[in-house]
């Protein structure tokens, strides 16, 4: 059954750019609508992860709702994740809604991050309601590389997934995350592989949210030294392109393709942030590497018919938005600097 989200009254009086504390215009929203997922990754959830109720979570139509008063605030940029957000029920739903803005010329762009073990499914849909690129979190290329890390997932899958995105004409990047001892011997291949199939590549480091049961400072690999690796055997040329998101690019002369590198930990990046996120239960997040939060939720559901007080909510909010992060990695067993899990916050 096809779920009609109701339009809300016009945005256009509302509509004014969100400047936090610090002179950045906030333009982009990531949205997590679910904490659920179909892979255990080792970096991102525990193997046995306790999810979240159901009647925890924001119901569509209150996504729906969420995303076009951040729209009507000034967001022109929206991505779409999870946990893995194809795993939800009536996501494509929720997509086809939120697709109006496109039309209407109140949106850029609208995105999606995905494992993409569902793709195969759902591509052609999602180009349908005009999503134009996704990112694709994968780690390798090796099969058995990947069910240890995705703790039993089927690599297969995503290839076909990836093939299937291809073909209805979406933009694939990869996403990798950098793990000393799982695959850093594979990212130069990564790169090689990804660049022939026309596909950039994005390369990130371990992040510390949540307890996964995996201690980070075995996993973490500084991008630096994988930097100085490829630049031993590629010519790296820096390039101005931007994407409304935290990576710096280069173009790999020899291969011709994009490489992309998020440095959270080794060098901040935070002076030219412009986004916040939402969780999948209505913690509007102003800062990933952050705790504190602020609860849309009670806001949405105590006031149903009017969006005036969630409007003044996410301004107050924005106007506490911190400059900077507190992630670290310093000691072996050390806590996580954040203890939400990078599922139930998006990527």
């Amino acid at each position: 059954m096809t779920i009609l989200f109701q339009s809300v009254p016009s945005m256009a009086p509302h509509r004014s750019a969100l400047i936090d504390p610090f002179g950045r215009r906030i333009d982009y929203l990531r949205v997590s609508v679910t904490d659920r997922c179909d892979l255990r990754c080792v970096y991102c959830m525990a193997e046995r992860q306790t999810f979240l109720p159901r009647e925890d979570l924001l119901t569509l139509e209150e996504l729906d709702r969420l995303c076009t008063t951040f729209i009507g605030l000034g967001t022109r940029r929206l991505r779409l994740t999870g946990g893995e957000p194809l795993v939800r029920k009536g996501f494509m739903d929720l997509v086809a809604g939120l697709s109006r803005h496109l039309r209407s010329g109140d949106l850029d762009e609208l995105t999606l991050t995905t494992n993409g073990t569902r793709l195969a499914e759902h591509a052609e849909d999602l180009a349908r309601h005009g999503v134009r690129r996704i990112n694709v979190s994968l780690d390798t290329l090796d099969p058995e590389t990947y069910r240890r890390i995705t703790r039993g997932g089927d690599l297969a899958r995503v290839m076909a997934g990836l093939d299937a995105a291809q073909a209805a004409g979406l933009e694939v990047k990869i996403n990798a995350v950098a793990l000393k001892g799982d695959n850093a011997g594979e990212l130069a291949g990564m790169v090689r592989w990804a660049h022939g199939r026309g596909m950039g590549l994005t390369l990130i480091e371990t992040m510390p949210l949540g307890e996964t049961g995996i201690d980070r400072t075995d996993q973490y690999l500084p991008l630096s030294e994988v930097r100085a690796g490829f630049e031993a055997q590629w010519t790296l040329t820096p390039i101005a392109r931007r994407t409304a998101g935290p990576a710096r690019y280069v173009r790999v002369e020899e291969t011709g393709g994009v490489l992309g590198f998020i440095t959270p930990m080794s060098h901040r990046f935070c002076e030219a942030c412009n986004r916040v996120r939402v969780t999948c239960t209505g913690d509007l997040v102003l800062c990933l590497g952050r705790e504190d939060g602020v609860a849309l939720r009670p806001v949405l559901r105590d006031d149903p018919h009017t969006d005036e007080p969630l409007r003044e909510a996410i301004r107050a909010a924005v106007g506490g938005k911190p400059e900077g992060h507190d992630f670290h990695i310093d000691r072996p067993g050390a806590a996580p600097a954040v203890a939400r899990p990078m599922s139930m916050t998006g990527g």
